[in-house]
């Protein structure tokens, strides 16, 4: 994908409809959705102790992406409530993000993980592999979490319909972008 079919949260971007760029799914009940997943950057960095070589995970960055060419709106359904409860999805991804990118740092920071491999280059090549796989079995716990928490979200504002649960979740939205 281009850089343009992915928006990385900021708090200096609100959706817009043309960020959904697929065709709407009639056979779903829903008349919007927008898809986000979350993507993440890391350091590896290997210290050896006596003859055995250990890697350490470092600055491990998370983002809530929201992806435009997976995300759709019925045409018929375009309005500012509902906009605005798709904006309140990827809040609600930012807010998780942010409540346990910390959770998800103290797995892995200062603690040292057995290399594999017969030399330094494989050893180096498997503790990249090895590293993206463990942080990606923590991401995957997050994104879990993340459909849970959006089920919930469309539950109690029915979809923003509720106007009243609807306003709870923009005000608790409304503090990531101050």
């Amino acid at each position: 994908m281009s850089d343009n079919d992915v928006i990385v949260w900021s708090k200096n971007h609100s959706l817009i409809w043309s960020d959904f760029k697929s065709e709407s799914n009639p056979a779903l009940f829903e008349d919007a959705h927008s898809v986000i997943k979350y993507e993440f950057t890391w350091t590896v960095n290997s210290e050896k102790i006596e003859n055995d070589i250990f890697f350490l995970i470092e600055h491990i960055q998370l983002s809530a992406d929201f992806h435009c060419n997976l995300s759709w709106v019925r045409s018929s359904q375009v309005n500012t409530n509902l906009l605005k409860h798709e904006q309140g999805h990827f809040d609600l991804a930012e807010l998780l993000k942010r409540e346990n990118i910390k959770k998800i740092q103290q797995i892995f920071y200062g603690r040292k993980f057995p290399t594999r491999g017969q030399n330094e280059e494989q050893r180096k090549q498997y503790a990249k592999e090895d590293s993206g796989k463990m942080i990606i079995k923590e991401v995957e716990k997050l994104e879990q979490l993340l459909s849970k928490r959006r089920k919930e979200y469309d539950e109690q504002t029915n979809f923003g319909q509720n106007l009243s649960e609807q306003l709870k979740y923009d005000s608790q939205f409304h503090d990531l972008k101050s």
